[in-house]
Parts: structure tokens; C-alpha cells; sequence
């Protein structure tokens, strides 16, 4: 049995490659700008420690991610609680939050690849990623890693890759 994709590969305007998520979250906007923004929730979904100057222009300082030494990025646009945009390890993520009816968010990530063939890589990376965070704007305990060697990507990997999605970079972590 093959994972369900909710990843997106695309081609920008501006031809840079990207994979993309969508979801709607049964929160208002601004607790899931809090999702994103905050410190002490990052960790508990995204797969580095992240500590945000939330200005354009403003440092953010990676650290924690097993396969990334700790390093800085810039933030490159943010207006709160719609839109974070960010330079991580030669990609950009965009976060865009939209309020829909019932007072939900319709959250957006678009990871702008630095190289194409990170698209399968990427992908599956958040596949995972967002099992956590899906639980967790669920108000429930997400039950297994979210990053690291032991992440259950595997599956998803091999899912992008059956589905086409450019591949070739090297796959951190064991096996």
C-alpha cells in the first residue's frame, strides 16, 4: 500500500521549483500564526529548533535538526498572521494563513527548492512534518518522530518517486 500524497511539485512563475501543502485547520488565524511563529511550538512539527525575528530582514537561528548543522537564515517577508516567508539551508519556505467561513485557516506551505532534484526528498520530509502538525492543531498528541532517521518518510519517499517527482539528492540519516 502506497502513502497518500498532499504534496504539490510545481513550477513557479518565476520557474524556481517547489512542492506545496495545503490544509484547513479547524483554529482561527492567529493561533495557527502560533503554529508557525512560535518557538516553543515549532518543535513539536517543524524538524529544527527555530528562533524568529519576525521583522523583513529580521535572523532566524536553526538548530536541533540531526542532519543540519545549527545555522541562521534571513527572514524574508512576513505580515503577520497572514504570510512568513523565510531562507532555510538554500531553499525558501513560505507559510501563507487565509481565514475561511467558521473562523478556520487554510494554511499553505510552499517550499521553494534551492535544487530540483529535492523535490522527492522534500516532500516526504513534510509529509511527515505535517502528520504532527495535523495532530496537533487536532489538539492530539502526534505518536511517533517527526524528523530524524526513525521519521516514518520511507514510505512517503518512495510514493513522490513512483509518482515521478524529481529525485537524486542524497537522503540524510541511515539506510
Amino acid at each position: 500500500m502506497s502513502a497518500e500524497l498532499t504534496g504539490t511539485y510545481v513550477t513557479l512563475a518565476d520557474g524556481r521549483p517547489a512542492v506545496r501543502f495545503s490544509r484547513t485547520y479547524d483554529q482561527p488565524i492567529d493561533r495557527v500564526w502560533r503554529f508557525v511563529t512560535d518557538p516553543a511550538e515549532l518543535p513539536q512539527w517543524f524538524p529544527s529548533h527555530a528562533e524568529i525575528e519576525l521583522r523583513s530582514g529580521g535572523t532566524i537561528r536553526f538548530s536541533g535538526d540531526p542532519h543540519m548543522p545549527e545555522s541562521t537564515g534571513r527572514v524574508l517577508a512576513v505580515d503577520p498572521p497572514r504570510r512568513l516567508s523565510f531562507d532555510w539551508g538554500g531553499d525558501e519556505l513560505r507559510f501563507d494563513l487565509a481565514e475561511t467561513a467558521g473562523r478556520r485557516t487554510r494554511f499553505t506551505l510552499t517550499n521553494v527548492l534551492g535544487e530540483e532534484n529535492t523535490a522527492a526528498r522534500n516532500g516526504a520530509g513534510w509529509e511527515v512534518c505535517l502528520a504532527a502538525l495535523d495532530a496537533m492543531a487536532r489538539g492530539e498528541a502526534f505518536t511517533g518522530p517527526h524528523a530524524g532517521a526513525s521519521a516514518p518518510w520511507k514510505e512517503f519517499y518512495a510514493a513522490y518517486l513512483a509518482a515521478g517527482v524529481p529525485s537524486g539528492a542524497p537522503v540524510p540519516g541511515p539506510g
